[in-house]
């Protein structure tokens, strides 16, 4: 018994070490203590995000404060107040924690995120827009995953919004080797405006719906049971039957909307970080790597498709899925896709399998210097060069206009509404201003 106390003791010791870093302990007036957990996006360190955002090459600095910047409760629930949204935004002892928090501690942090922002902010406003949700519900990902899509919590979480598998393939989102759609900026944002719509049909209060969020809907609805409040619950009347990370959750994002918005009130600005202003997509037609994309198209790198590309695990596009390239190369890779398609560098999508088709008459490894035979390719002769050239002047694409649908864009460009649907990997008729869209 005495060893099973000792070792029971050594376990505690080294448990609170492990996580000394990850909790925020409030002192109440009252002189109680509670500690809440930290949120994953907020365990991210700054060295980490600079990894991921900034060019060393190119990088701006952002200024951080040398001194704490503190201002008093009626300052900071002036502000809270002034940020226009229907969310509720209390100030209390464990909300004013984690503006602290965020203000001084992760200062740097928010520095490097607020540059990134600028990248991933109009993606979650217009998932949000499409399901008539608050917009400030795009500061979720802050306090998820440090707005990373690389991301990946303890217990298997991933992307920007943090979906489990199984609540990600519920919500539409493609998971297997190749292909983990809860990395894709586009589609887990629209996964995560149709959920966090889903929960507030659900509970009708928006601090409950961003709860549910984080510890799942059936432990909202027992905290609800228990708290003997059946009508009109919200967040703070079932607060004490949360689990301890959820009681910190809302606070949390509170905080985090709170900093994002008032960051140079604290003397923070952002960090330029090394995404592209504007980018644009393309469906591919066959099975592509990132080697293949930049062995052609000269004026973007590996990294940058990395970055913009999070979602293909192993740096393969597979057949009739959407590439995202900064705006400046879409018409180059258009113009050059046959082309890219038959290139053979020496991490191609088939290297990468480790697969060789039993009718090429040359093999590719890694190391190949030659190739045997330049006039063949999978056992058939290759088009010569004008043929190529025809091929590729074929593809098109056009700018959309204001005003412009599907069915006009088809009429002036003698097609139908079903075949730009198809280029385009489009399931609806939703299209915008400026987005560039495949017409053959």
């Amino acid at each position: 018994m005495k060893k099973k106390i000792i070792m029971t003791f050594v376990s505690a010791l080294l448990s609170s070490w492990i996580y000394a870093q990850e909790v925020i302990t409030v002192v109440e007036d009252s002189g109680k203590t509670e500690v809440f957990d930290m949120p994953e996006g907020m365990l991210i360190s700054e060295e980490e995000l600079m990894k991921d955002y900034t060019n060393a090459n190119n990088l701006t600095e952002g200024i951080v404060p040398s001194r704490t910047l503190s201002y008093s409760d009626s300052i900071l629930v002036s502000r809270l107040s002034r940020i226009p949204t229907t969310i509720e935004m209390p100030l209390n002892d464990v909300t004013r924690k984690f503006i602290d928090t965020y203000s001084n501690r992760m200062a740097g942090s928010v520095s490097v995120m607020l540059g990134a922002a600028n990248f991933y902010n109009p993606i979650f406003e217009e998932a949000l827009e499409r399901y008539g949700l608050p917009l400030e519900l795009k500061y979720l990902p802050v306090i998820e995953s440090a707005l990373r899509p690389s991301a990946t919590s303890r217990v298997g979480a991933a992307g920007l919004w943090q979906f489990m598998i199984g609540t990600g393939k519920r919500y539409g989102l493609e998971v297997n080797t190749l292909v983990d759609e809860r990395r894709d900026p586009i589609k887990s944002s629209e996964a995560a405006a149709h959920y966090l719509h889903d929960l507030y049909d659900m509970f009708g209060d928006w601090g409950l719906a961003i709860a549910a969020y984080n510890c799942g809907e059936g432990n909202i609805q027992k905290a609800i049971s228990r708290s003997g409040n059946q009508e009109g619950a919200d967040f703070w009347s079932v607060y004490n039957k949360l689990p301890r990370e959820t009681r910190g959750y809302v606070p949390a994002f509170i905080a985090a909307t709170y900093i994002m918005n008032y960051y140079c009130e604290h003397g923070i600005t952002p960090r330029e970080a090394s995404l592209p202003l504007e980018s644009d997509t393309v469906v591919v037609q066959k099975e592509v790597s990132f080697a293949q994309i930049v062995s052609m198209c000269g004026n973007v790198t590996i990294d940058e498709l990395r970055a913009i590309n999070p979602q293909y695990r192993k740096d393969i596009i597979p057949a009739n899925y959407v590439l995202r390239l900064p705006a400046g190369a879409i018409e180059d890779f258009v113009l050059k896709e046959d082309s890219i398609y038959n290139t053979h560098p020496s991490n191609t999508a088939s290297n990468v399998r480790r697969t060789v088709t039993d009718d090429m008459e040359t093999t590719i490894t890694t190391q190949t210097t030659t190739i045997r035979n330049t006039s063949t390719r999978n056992g058939r002769r290759s088009r010569s060069g004008r043929n190529t050239r025809s091929r590729q002047a074929a593809s098109r694409s056009v700018a959309v206009k204001s005003g412009d649908t599907l069915s006009s864009i088809a009429k002036r460009n003698g097609t139908t509404v079903q075949k730009i649907r198809q280029l385009n990997g489009l399931k609806g008729d939703m299209i915008r201003p400026g987005q560039k869209v495949r017409v053959k």
